[in-house]
């Protein structure tokens, strides 16, 4: 790997290969994540040179999961695999988005809970302009292999 922002990202997020869709991490912060992510030939979702714009609530879920890696990062935790429940009031403003579009992806907790369960609000901007809205909730359990039923936990 020889871009260090990958390799960043990489530490942040436990997605790999064609599943890791996020280029780089913009910023982190306690409430707030900002990511970017350019779609590539190699996306596999990818038809034609267009990508479905309901991928944008897999960018978003991708935008939170580099949310929780920092927050374990800043506290010496290990980065941990995370779920996303579901979406509320997904809006896309576009059919589709184009190869190549670089994208950038904001997500704000609203909330989370001791529990694991948590809430936030999501932006998807081609440049200045917003294309896709949604709240999303996600999970993230304490040992989720114990919480997957894994026997080797």
């Amino acid at each position: 790997m020889n871009d260090p922002r990958q390799a960043a990202v990489e530490r942040m997020l436990p997605h790999r290969g064609g599943m890791l869709w996020i280029d780089r991490v913009l910023r982190c912060e306690d409430d707030d994540v900002s990511v970017e992510a350019v779609i590539r030939d190699d996306h596999p979702f990818l038809d034609g040179d267009q990508l479905p714009a309901w991928v944008g609530i897999e960018y978003m879920a991708q935008c939170i999961a580099a949310w929780a890696g920092g927050r374990a990062l800043r506290r010496g935790e290990p980065v941990k695999p995370g779920f996303l429940l579901g979406t509320r009031r997904y809006q896309a403003h576009r059919a589709t988005l184009a190869l190549g579009l670089r994208l950038r992806i904001d997500a704000h907790c609203e909330l989370f809970g001791d529990n694991g369960l948590g809430l936030f609000a999501c932006r998807i901007y081609d440049g200045d302009e917003e294309i896709a809205t949604a709240n999303v909730s996600v999970f993230e359990p304490p040992d989720a292999d114990a919480y997957l039923g894994n026997p080797n936990s």
